[in-house]
Parts: structure tokens; sequence; C-alpha cells
């Protein structure tokens, strides 16, 4: 096609209009053919269509310009709108779009200057970082995950969009699907953990939940996934840096959980801070154009992170305009605050580096997803005060959120069956974390009412009530060091440091030690001491913490230690001294009575980490589907042996594996079985395995499936995750869970990226975590 001529609006409209009406005749001639009628569908696309060729027809650059123009919103307060900055830009479209506003009297006041005020009245997109929940707060996502309940996880991001768009919000910069395997980075908070297979399905669940079946309805929002790509692998776990990784390793072990919510039907991507192949992702058009358009058919538009663009000033890309130009060429259609779009890129069309046509095909996506989402037919639809008032943070919402922090936290040591605890008799509440209800939601819980938040001192004394007594001392600052417990207490998540000498606080805590039956020891991490910008090097519990839990554990009283993280920790020593340990996460508003709940056995915990605990900081990365080496350890596990893969000083395994969670009760798998023993290339094959809870409680397994593929073409993991499920079991109970395995599943990327399935033995495993199962053979047959 000769493109000068699309240069032409009226002929590019008739052009666009005749290729519109044959694809119509086609699909028709499919449809009639599958009895279905998608015929309000299409309609709906036509009059897109029609609308947005019409716009285009008329806007000026400027104006093109301004629709891919995302600054943040500023200091616009409710009445002072009109004489912003901000709002003169709306005025002039120069702007798309606003995100870090809320309220709907605020939204609706800077919609309105866009369609009453400006030439061509189009709507702005209002966007948020709705990352767990909005005023009701879920656990934190890496806590989220380990609930390992999709319908569950759906339903927050459904209820999550509910609120928003109560609100006036509609999109969302969720889900976070970052693979990482490197506890140091702080965003391993953000995302699902380390297993593709799952952050996949949990990837998903969340676009599911946010957009729901129809975005034109006022109660789902526009769904986000981030970051594109590789983010979660950045070197020594420290953010925005460097990543570098084998093609095979981002198609096989980090790309998936992305093309999940592509195939989920995500309307928006973000990309990342990071490199790609030497080249910063949001100026990569190999990752942006050829793998998310092109491979995967990704039809949505992609917006950068914050000052993306301008940050590959500092990568050494150029200057702004040439790095301005390098993201609209590799795919980029929305500029998140940097400005560079609307600064720059006028200059490099005159300049023949950046094409009309590459700008009408950002401004035709942005405006595309307005008009999914109906802005057009009603701007002020996700305005109605009504809404607002009627249904953010009911309690309807905090109750799930209660139920949803319970069934996130993890039991990893119950020793003596220690919990669940009883109500009666005196409790000791001990820890600078047993009574900050600001760190309760985590980190970026931007929309949370942090000082209606339930902190664990005030969950425990309202469900123990007149049973017992309930005491609290702080007993220790969150860290000796001043400065470091400054920057992990940041944005409205502050603990007061105590003015009172370590000696003093010490010895106030065991005081009050000395007159219970039971401590719970609440320490940890501060909410902002994980996310973004919150590397450590040392993910130990801080040491002032430490002393004072050791000091605890001295008295001799019974010790559950409630753990607060925003990633896996290095839990050694706690692990050999304390009784039981309970970890929380940040479980969102209702915490505290979610902890309750849990500890005095209201809730059963069923919760598994996904996310592997190292022992040492020094095996990082350490996950569970690592490849052999051409030396493995074997069956020495837990003793050195010279010339295999092993360090002189700490063992190859992990502190608590993937998929690892204790219950209060027990169960047994028994009888695995696989039916047929070759799987035909277009054949299924069952596999299923008896449970029995044989403890002395009703209780939920999350019963796991891994394969390994014995001989591959490129060297293969040990396990990888391929199905779960979470049942239900009352006490003395028995089921049999079965799984559907074909060959789709054990496929990979191979060493020219075909996606293959390669004929030999493979090995399969079911058990209650990625260590602890029951193993047998199948082969795969062409």
């Amino acid at each position: 096609m000769n493109y000068n001529i699309m240069k032409t609006p009226m002929l590019k409209t008739k052009l666009i209009l005749l290729a519109t009406f044959a694809f119509t005749l086609m699909v028709n001639a499919q449809e009639k053919s599958h009895g279905i009628d998608y015929s309000a569908f299409k309609a709906n696309k036509v009059e897109m269509n029609k609308k947005i060729d019409s716009l285009l027809s008329v806007m000026t650059l400027e104006e093109k310009l301004g629709q891919l123009n995302l600054p943040s919103s500023g200091d616009i307060t409710t009445g002072q709108a009109k004489s912003s900055d901000v709002a003169q830009k709306i005025k002039e479209g120069k702007i798309g779009g606003l995100f870090n506003i809320k309220t709907v009297e605020k939204i609706k006041e800077v919609q309105r200057i866009a369609v009453e005020d400006s030439r061509l009245k189009i709507p702005l997109i209002f966007g948020m970082d709705v990352i767990h929940g909005y005023e009701t707060t879920f656990p934190i996502p890496l806590g989220l995950s380990t609930s390992w309940d999709m319908e569950m996880i759906e339903k927050t991001a459904k209820m999550a969009a509910k609120e928003a768009s109560a609100d006036g919000i509609n999109w969302t910069f969720s889900p976070m699907v970052d693979i990482s395997r490197d506890p140091r980075w702080g965003r391993v908070s953000e995302g699902n953990g380390e297993d593709p297979y799952l952050g996949g399905e949990i990837a998903k669940a969340m676009v599911r939940g946010y957009q729901g079946e129809d975005l034109s309805k006022n109660n789902t929002i526009l769904s986000c996934v981030k970051h594109f790509a590789l983010y979660g692998a950045s070197e020594a776990g420290r953010d925005y840096n460097t990543v570098d990784m084998s093609r095979i390793q981002m198609y096989n072990d980090y790309f998936p959980p992305y093309k999940a919510a592509i195939d989920a039907g995500v309307g928006s991507v973000m990309a990342s801070f990071n490199e790609v192949d030497g080249i910063p992702a949001t100026g990569n058009k190999w990752l942006l154009t050829d793998v998310l358009r092109n491979q995967w058919n990704f039809s949505g538009f992609l917006v950068t992170d914050y000052t993306g663009i301008n940050e590959m000033i500092a990568h050494g890309m150029g200057d702004l305009q040439t790095v301005s130009a390098l993201a609209l060429n590799a795919g980029v259609d929305m500029d998140m605050v940097g400005e560079g779009f609307v600064s720059t890129l006028e200059k490099s069309v005159n300049e023949g580096k950046v094409s009309i046509e590459k700008i009408d095909a950002s401004v035709r996506r942005i405006l595309e997803a307005k008009y999914e989402l109906g802005l057009f037919e009603d701007p002020y639809k996700y305005c109605d005060e009504n809404r607002a008032k009627s249904e953010i943070f009911t309690p309807e919402n905090r109750a799930f959120a209660r139920k949803v922090a319970a069934e996130s936290m993890v039991l990893l040591k119950n020793e003596n069956n220690l919990l669940p605890i009883k109500k009666t008799g005196v409790i000791a509440v001990i820890g600078p974390l047993a009574n900050t209800n600001e760190n309760m939601a985590g980190t970026w819980s931007v929309a949370t009412p942090q000082d209606k938040s339930i902190s664990v001192l005030k969950g425990i004394k309202e469900v123990v009530g007149s049973a017992g007594s309930v005491l609290y001392a702080k007993g220790s600052n969150l860290s000796y060091d001043k400065d470091f417990e400054e920057r992990g207490t940041m944005f409205g998540k502050e603990i007061p440091r105590d003015g009172r000498s370590d000696e003093e606080l010490l010895k106030e805590a065991l005081d009050i030690a000395s007159k219970a039956d039971v401590i719970i020891a609440a320490i940890g991490e501060a909410a902002e001491m994980s996310g973004e910008s919150s590397s450590r090097t040392n993910i130990s519990i801080p040491q002032s913490q430490k002393d004072l839990l050791n000091a605890l554990l001295k008295t001799g009283k019974p010790v559950v230690l409630v753990l607060f993280n925003g990633r896996p920790l290095v839990l050694t020593q706690e692990n050999e001294t304390v009784p039981a340990i309970l970890d929380v996460w940040f479980g969102g508003t209702e915490t505290g009575y979610a902890i309750a709940d849990v500890l005095f056995g209201n809730v059963n915990p069923s919760a598994k980490i996904t996310a592997t605990f190292p022992r040492s900081v020094g095996q990082i990365p350490i996950y569970y589907s690592h490849k052999n080496t051409g030396r493995p350890l074997g069956n020495s596990e837990g003793k050195f042996e010279k010339f295999r893969s092993n360090y002189i000083d700490e063992r190859n395994e992990p502190l608590f594996p993937f998929g690892y969670g204790l219950s209060y009760t027990n169960f047994k798998y028994d009888n695995l079985k696989l039916s047929p023993e070759q799987l035909e290339e277009n054949g299924t094959l069952e596999v299923s395995v008896t449970i029995q809870n044989t403890g002395n409680y009703d209780g939920k397994e999350v019963v796991q499936l891994y394969i390994r593929d014995l001989v591959g073409s490129i060297t293969r993991p040990v396990k990888q995750l391929k199905g779960f499920q979470k049942i239900q079991l009352k006490k003395g109970e028995t089921k049999t869970v079965s799984f559907k395995l074909t060959a789709e599943d054990l496929k990979f990327y191979n060493y020219d990226l075909d996606f293959v399935a390669e004929p030999g033995e493979f090995e399969v495993f079911v058990g209650t975590n990625s260590e602890e199962t029951l193993k047998s053979k199948f082969e795969l047959v062409k």
C-alpha cells in the first residue's frame, strides 16, 4: 500500500470503513456456520470506528499528542481545578488522562473542563494505583497469592473495581505480574512470587475481576498489566537496575504471566524501567511491537511507567527528543508524566523521525479504550455521588477483606500444636508492629484510610472480649538505626519512635511478659520496608526486634511470632528457637481481626508460600524450579560434598520451600495413580491422588501437581508447577483429587523459541508443597 495516500483524512476514513465492511462480511459468514450472533458487538465496533475516524480527521497534531500525555494531577483540589496549570492544558487539548486524583467531586470538575471547555470535548481517562484494594484494602499481592484461591482473588479485584469506580476512577495500574526470585528486591511484595504458571493464573483472575465481562458498565475499570518486561530480575535485587537474560529464560520463565493477562483481554500494558537486551524496555521495539503486538496480538494501548521515557536519557539512549521518538516508534502509546511526547514529537514529525501514521495509531488505541469504557456516551458515568457514599468501605466489603486476610496467612511453624491458643487467661501482645494501624495495609495502599485499619492489639482485644485479659508493650523500636527506620516508615506509615532507652522499652516488655500465659510477638518489617525503591541487602528481622524476641523466649513463656513482611525473610534463627510462626504479610484494613481469627482457631490457616524462603541471603536467587548442574548434590542434601554444586558454609536447600504452609490439622497423601501411563500427543492423562484429613480440625489443603521433563533438547527444570486445587476436608474425611494433563501442559520454548512438547519420559509429583510429594512416571508418545 502507498502510505502517502493515508495522509488525506477523508480518503483514510473511506479506506478504513471499506476494510471494516469487508471484515464484517467475512465474520458474518463464520458466525453463521457456528450459530453465533455478535451483531450488537459488531455494531458497537463500527460505531466506535466512525467516532474515532471523525475525531482523527479534525484533530490537530497538538491535540493528537495531547491524547498521548498522562500527567499526574498535581495539587488540584476541589474548587481550584479551573485555575490550575493542568486545567489550562486540558482546555487546550494537551492532556489525554490524569492519575493520582480521586473522589467524584474532583474528577467530575476536571472532566467537565475536558468535555465542555476543550475544542473537541474528548473525555479524560482517570487512573490510580489500585493495587490490592481501594479503600477496603486486601493483603499485599504477594500475601494474596499465598491463598492459591483464584475465585477469591478475582473477587478482590472485582470489589476493588467497584469501589474505585464509585469514586471516579476508571483505570488501574494492576496487576503487577513480574516474576521475582530475589527477595532483596522490594517490589516482590507487589507480585505473585516466583512461579510463571501460578503467576499466570493469578494474572487472569485479576484482569477478569477488574474488567468483568463488559467495560462499559460503571462498576468495572480498565486493567493495566505491568511491568513489561522482566523487571523482577533486576541485578543485585536493586530496584530499577539492569536486567540481562537469555530469550529462552524470558519465554519460559518470565513472559508467561504477561501473556496470560493479554490472553485474558487486559486493556492496557505498562512498560518496565529496566533494559532488555541492552535497550530500555520503554524504547525496545522487539519487546513492545514484535512480541507484544505481533506475536501475542495485543490490541490495547501501552503506557510508560512514571517518567520512563525521560529516564532513557540516563540509560545513555540520547536526549529527550531522541528517546521520545524511540519510545513511540517502539510501540509506546502514552507518556506518563514525562511530557516528552507533547514537547518533542512535533519536531520529530517535521524532521521525518516519527510518522503521523504512528501517532494516529497510538491516538486511536487510547480513544478506543475511552470508547469501550463508555466515556464518549457518558463522560460522567463514574461520577455518581450516591455510589461514592454507599459502595466504598462498607461493612460487607470489610467483612470480606477480613476473610481474605485470614485465608492469606501462612503457618510456618507450630511446635507441639501451640496454636490455636485459647482466649482465656492473660495474653501479652508485644512488639513495635503490635499497635500501629498505619502499617497494616502494607505498601501501595494509596487510597486506604490508614486510621481505620485494625491493629493487632485492637483485633485481639475485640475478639478476646471479656473472656481473657490482653496486655501490651512496644518492647523495642523498629530498628536501632533511626535513619533506616525513617526510610521504612514513609508515606504516612510512621511508627513514632519511642524516646525511652532500649533498656527501658525491654524492661517494660519483660514485666508484661511475666504476667502472661502466652506472648504474641508482633515484629518484622514495617509497611514501607518493602515495595518500590525498598530493596534490602539484609533481609533478616531488624536486630532491635531480634533482641526483643530472644529476651521474650528466655522467659520460658510460650511465644507466637506474628511476622509482618513484604518479602521472604531469612528466619533461620527464628525457626530454630520460636515454637510458632504465623506469617501475616500485610493483611489490609482488617488485619488485626484476621490475625485474631487465626490465632484463636476461628480460621484454620491454609495458605502456602509462593516465594522460597532462603536459609541465607547468600543463596539468592533461590527458587524451586532450578536447573541441575552437571555435578548436582543429589541425595546428599544437608551434607557438604567436595566437587559437587554446594556451599562450604551453608546447605543448598531453602528454609521453607515453594508451596509450603502448615495447618492446624494434618493431611495424608496416598494412592497416586496415572491413567493411562502413556500420554498420546492428542490425548489426556488423568493423575489422581487420595487425601485424608487425619487431624483434629476441619481444614483446607492446596494440592499441588508438578512435572519434570527428564530428557530435553535444552536443559529442563527439576520441577515445574502444572496444576493445583484447593480443597476442603472435614476431620476424618477422605477425597480423591484428579488432574488432567495434555501435551499442551508439557510444552516449552526450545532453542529456536518454538513452543513444543518433546516425546519422552516425564516424572509427575503431587503433594503438599514442592518438596513433599508422591512421585510417578509417564511417557509422552507421538
